[in-house]
Parts: structure tokens; sequence; C-alpha cells
């Protein structure tokens, strides 16, 4: 192997090792640490109890996003923990001189939409967050993944990590995708194929046509969801697309730094000849609208096929808890919640996809559709775009930035036994609700079931 040949993943990692421990993990610095209410307080009570200081407050961003009501924000939380936990990460913020973007301000949002679309989010970077889904930042061919509450403390005191450098992996995705296909669709199919521990052990890069040509939001859903198949994190390599978008963006580099930056971020890409512990390659055309059907996100299928027969004890498990049966058409599930939202999809291209199909229809009357923007950007947006008058004309809600119905920490809970298609990241019991029944899905696909009240195919693949 020729060493001089680098992946994407060994460029951005090799930038940032400080030290190498001889025969053990390696210390990496990090260039910006996102944190929010839910693993933030602890870190900061060690730092206290240890006498130590917050090292490089101006590379902390914050926001509150996990357990923040979705409807009326202007209000006082009405849970307990919720508010103690919002008003903790102020108070925290405030001593430690952190940046807050908090309930009312201008940029708050769900963490991995606000880093983003503020300009926050660079090519090249590493950033981490204690949360699994820090992974969407790969997009921009950063090096991003969750990380533990001790872990925070030790970001916060030295804005380093002691780690052992993962293996790398490469997924191509090659040929036409079909219609109605999404990147949720995408890397539905992937880890159907993989599992959700094919990639355990491993940082990804995404490659291939099908990716080059995915916008941003796409590209972020795509990373967002590498956590789910076992990874340490995924990546794409930044090209004219990532440029373009992060250009201009608030807390993006302006005037000679840019330029700088620019001619730095266009040597980030896999050398030709490097080469990956892992190769894996999918073609384009198999890939069709997906839904999950289990309790994980490897359990999916194309919404036009049969739920398959299970293959184990725990796949049993799944069916049983989901009240569904093997042979049986998803057309036959009949949904009671539609979730449009989370750091998977919560962006405005998600919310224009969905609107678009939406428009001029209304939606069941046995469903309750729940629109969630991932920020207060994306919500001025939606009204400037008059996205706001199709969703409410079909009869969708539109809530306020939050995590929402993702994660049963908040007010946005599915009930028991009720079906709810959901664009979020995770399927497992009681995720959305104890005894809630969780079916992932793109937002064109869910859009398509709040109308129908079902899950059901595309007309073209009928």
């Amino acid at each position: 192997m020729d060493t001089n040949r680098k992946t994407l993943f060994d460029k951005v990692w090799d930038a940032h090792v400080v030290e190498t421990i001889p025969d053990g993990p390696q210390i990496i610095y990090i260039d910006k640490h996102l944190i929010h209410e839910v693993t933030s307080p602890q870190a900061f009570a060690e730092l206290e109890a240890r006498n130590l200081e917050v090292f490089r407050p101006k590379q902390i961003i914050a926001t509150a996003d996990h357990n923040v009501p979705t409807l009326h924000q202007e209000q006082p939380i009405r849970d307990e923990l919720s508010r103690n936990q919002v008003e903790q990460l102020t108070e925290n913020c405030k001593k430690n001189m952190v940046e807050l973007f908090g309930l009312g301000h201008q940029y708050q949002g769900i963490v991995h939409i606000i880093a983003p679309e503020l300009g926050i989010t660079q090519p090249g970077m590493s950033i981490v967050c204690g949360d699994s889904h820090t992974s969407t930042h790969g997009a921009f061919g950063a090096i991003a993944f969750g990380i533990g509450t001790s872990q925070v403390a030790q970001v916060f005191a030295s804005q380093c990590l002691l780690l052992n450098k993962p293996q790398s992996m490469r997924i191509t995705v090659k040929g036409e995708l079909n219609e109605n296909v999404q990147a949720k669709d995408v890397i539905l199919y992937i880890i159907s194929k993989i599992g959700t521990d094919g990639g355990t052990g491993y940082f990804c890069e995404y490659a291939g046509n099908v990716f080059e040509e995915m916008s941003m939001e796409g590209r972020m859903t795509v990373c967002n969801m590498s956590i789910e198949m076992g990874a340490r994190g995924g990546m794409i390599a930044p090209d004219a697309t990532t440029f373009d978008y992060v250009k201009g963006k608030t807390f993006a580099p302006k005037g000679e730094e840019w330029k700088e930056k620019l001619a730095y971020w266009k040597t980030l890409k896999t050398d030709e000849g490097a080469s990956f512990d892992k190769e894996l390659t999918f073609d384009a055309s198999e890939i069709f609208p997906m839904i999950t059907y289990g309790t994980n996100p490897g359990m999916g299928i194309s919404v036009h096929e049969a739920i398959p027969v299970p293959q184990n004890e725990s796949e049993e498990k799944a069916l049983q808890y989901m009240g569904l049966k093997a042979g049986q058409k998803v057309s036959g599930i009949k949904v009671h919640y539609v979730f449009i939202g989370s750091c998977t999809n919560a962006r405005i291209e998600d919310f224009r996809s969905a609107a678009q199909y939406i428009k001029g229809k209304n939606k069941s009357e046995s469903v309750k559709a729940l629109i969630v923007p991932g920020s207060q950007q994306v919500v001025k947006q939606i009204y400037e775009e008059g996205l706001d008058k199709i969703f409410n004309d079909a009869g969708f809600q539109i809530r306020q930035p939050g995590c929402s119905a993702c994660l049963a920490m908040n007010d946005d809970k599915i009930p028991e036994g009720k079906y709810c298609v959901s664009t979020s990241n995770r399927n497992f019991e009681g995720r959305q609700g104890q005894g809630a029944r969780t079916i992932l899905a793109s937002p064109l696909t869910a859009a398509k079931a709040a109308i129908e009240g079902r899950i059901s195919a595309f007309e073209s693949l009928n």
C-alpha cells in the first residue's frame, strides 16, 4: 500500500493529531464542540467539582432542542425536568462565556440543523457533540461524531480527546435513482442491506455519482444515519455543492480567509489509489421509496414489498411489537400520526418536497400530522415561501423548532399502539413514547401516508 495516498478520512484525522501515544490512542484536537441541554449539565458540574475552567469557550456553540416544547415556546416550560435542564444550560453558558442560542433566539433550533445553516460547520473540521447524530456534519467533509458526558467534560477542559483511530470504509452508490426516491431512502436501503452493525468500528465515506448529485440537505440526511449502521461517523468529500452552501453563511469565513480556506477545502478528497479497510458498492436502480417495519433501522423494505418472514427470535419479537405479520402488504398499515421533522429531515428542502406533494390535497381525518421545522431560520423560510398555507390548508399542524416526536423526551409523544410514520432516525421500542410504533420514511413517503391514512406505493411503482 502506498502510504502517501490518503483517504479523505485520513487527511482530516491526521490534520488533528496533537500527539500519538506509542502503541496506544491519539490525542485529537477538536475544532467545534456543540452542546445542548441534556448531555452538558453533568459535564459542567464535573469541571466545577475539579476546579477546572472551560479551556476554549469560543469553540463551543450551545442550543436548547431535545426536550423543549414545540408549542408556546414564549411561555415558561411546564415540565419541571425540562425547565430545569434549559435553565441550567442558560446558567452554565453565562458562567462560562459560551454562546447560547436558547429559546427565543433567532438562531435556536436542533443542534445538527443550526450549525450547518449558520456556517459553523465547515469542511475539514473535527466536530463533537454529546449526541449520537453528530455524524450529520460529515456531509461537509468533516470528522464529526457523538461523545459521552465524560468526553464532553474532557473537551471542555482541554479541547482535545483521547481516541483510537477507527478503520475506514467506503460505500459507493452508482447509477440513476428511481422516481420519488429521496436521500432518506438511499440510506435506509444501505442499512437494510448491511444491518445495524455493518459499519461497526468504521468511519464511512460515501462515494459515487448518487452522493455527488445530492443536495447538501440530502447529504446531511445520509451522514446523519451512518450511526444507525453502527459506524462511528460518515463523510462525503466537499465539492462545489458544499462550497456554494457554506459561502455567505453567518459564521462562514469571509474575504481573504474564505479564499485561503477554500484552497485547503479543495484538497479534501480521497487520493486516487488510496485503500480502505472495507468497500461496498450498490446499484442506485435497485433503490425504491423505503419504510421500516420493525424495531431497528435495518428492518427496512421498499413500499411495494410485503413484510418478510422473520429470520430470528429478535425479528419475531419486533413484528409482534409492531403488530405486523410476515407476508402482509405494507399498504394495509393504517397510520395514526405523521411526523416530518428531526435532525434527519427538518431542513427547508424536506418541507418543500412534502409541500409539493401535499399541495391541493387534504390529510386523512384519521391522521394527526406534525410539521416540526429544525430551526427558527427554517420557520422563517416556510412562511416566506408560503409553505405554511399549503400545510395549514391540508390540515397539517406547524410546530416550533425542537427535536419533538423523534424521541419521548418532550410533550410530543406518540400514544401506545399507534402507528407513526416518522422522518426521524430511530424506531426502537418506546422511542417515540411507551408502546408507540414507529415507521421510518422519507418526507415524501410520510406526506403521502398523511394524505391517504396508510402506507402506500407511488403510482409509478404499481
